[in-house]
């Protein structure tokens, strides 16, 4: 394989390992709003309630590396509210609306 071909195949494999990068970070932030509006209807949040709660959970991501910052969010939430549901099962919804969110993110890429 000559010098070109090799570098022109590097150059491809890094851009499809920044684009797999980039949907993988969207279908998390995906995964983040879906779950927090899951949880809002939980706490009887609704329209534009239910958007601002998902976007804090979204938010909460951020505060510290991992994901159990969003699960102690809601945790608290709903605890706080009467309307406990055990961690175990919030890491299961969390699990599925991560695999919803990488199947919607997919269906939307362009195809080619």
């Amino acid at each position: 394989m000559s010098t070109d071909a090799f570098a022109d195949r590097e150059k491809g494999f890094e851009a499809k390992f920044k684009l797999d990068q980039e949907q993988e970070f969207r279908a998390q932030a995906r995964r983040n709003k879906l779950f927090g509006l899951w949880v809002a209807e939980t706490l009887g949040k609704a329209g534009a309630e239910a958007d601002a709660y998902a976007k804090a959970v979204v938010a909460a991501d951020f505060k510290k590396p991992g994901h159990d910052d969003v699960i102690e969010k809601v945790h608290a939430d709903l605890e706080a509210t009467g309307k406990a549901i055990p961690e175990e099962r919030l890491k299961v919804e969390y699990e599925r609306f991560l695999t919803l969110a990488r199947k919607q993110i997919a269906e939307e890429a362009p195809k080619g």
